[in-house]
């Protein structure tokens, strides 16, 4: 791959930190955002040679003077990795819209936000390539991650559209579907909303037992992600989503024909409302 200039939010663990590592080790220039003095002393540990730059993405009012910044010191960047966000699990009663809010404020209004920053410059020089990272929980949906799944569609949905209007001026939009994966996105790094409701108990006790034993023993490897990440950024015609992860691909797989078919089922139905 030739050497590119990457800008990659939250790249101080995660898929953040595995691409920045790829990136870096074929060359490429990577500036990576992180949220803190602290994660920034761990990211120039793990990797001195990405350029660190403190950066809240909920800070909606900095994100055009950094990316001015970042530019006028590495010059243009080619590639967007919004990958900065996190999980929120809990049942959909029991969990406060503060805790909505605070979801959809990182992982769309974040990445929206620093997306919009690059998109008047990739436009103008008629280049680029945006990667938002959304999650198989953007397709489908599971019980206890309402508000996770609702700002994952609202991702995938609003990168379809950024990709078409994006298309005319040679810049390429993918959503990056990742199944699960071993990184902190189900340990340290989740809002988990405390029990109130016994009566949810036999549906959501043993899901959110499982998630947090399955916890950094996932089948998804990060740095295979990274690797398949690189390719996706190679290709001349690269897709408007791309699931990583058996999982994903036989879950979202599977929501597709269930789709079909219930779709085929209320077809007289919904044919009927015409005219």
């Amino acid at each position: 791959m030739p050497p590119r200039t990457f800008f990659i939010t939250g790249a101080n663990s995660g898929f953040g930190l595995a691409i920045a590592a790829a990136a870096s080790r074929q060359g490429s220039k990577v500036v990576g955002t992180v949220r803190s003095e602290q994660a920034e002393m761990v990211l120039a540990s793990r990797l001195p040679e990405v350029q660190s730059v403190l950066c809240d993405v909920t800070e909606f009012d900095r994100i055009d003077d950094i990316v001015q910044q970042v530019e006028a010191e590495h010059g243009p960047v080619d590639v967007l990795i919004n990958n900065a966000g996190y999980g929120h699990e809990g049942v959909l009663e029991e969990s406060p819209l503060e805790e909505m809010r605070r979801q959809f404020d990182v992982n769309v209004f974040g990445a929206v936000a620093v997306a919009k920053a690059f998109l008047p410059r990739f436009r103008e020089r008629r280049s680029g390539f945006i990667v938002n990272v959304t999650s198989m929980g953007g397709m489908i949906t599971m019980p206890g991650i309402a508000y996770y799944c609702g700002s994952k569609f609202a991702l995938q949905g609003i990168s379809e559209v950024m990709r078409a209007e994006m298309a005319p001026f040679g810049v390429h939009v993918t959503a990056l579907c990742p199944g699960s994966f071993r990184t902190d996105w189900a340990g340290r790094s989740m809002v988990r909303t405390e029990r109130s409701i016994p009566d949810y108990d036999a549906l959501f006790d043993p899901i959110r037992e499982a998630r947090q034993a399955k916890s950094g023993k996932q089948l998804g490897d990060p740095e295979k992600l990274a690797a398949a990440l690189l390719k996706l950024i190679e290709s001349d015609d690269p897709p408007p989503q791309l699931l990583l992860g058996s999982d994903a691909l036989n879950l979202v797989s599977r929501r597709i024909e269930t789709l079909k078919q219930e779709i085929e089922t209320w077809k007289a139905i919904s044919q009927s409302t015409d005219g």
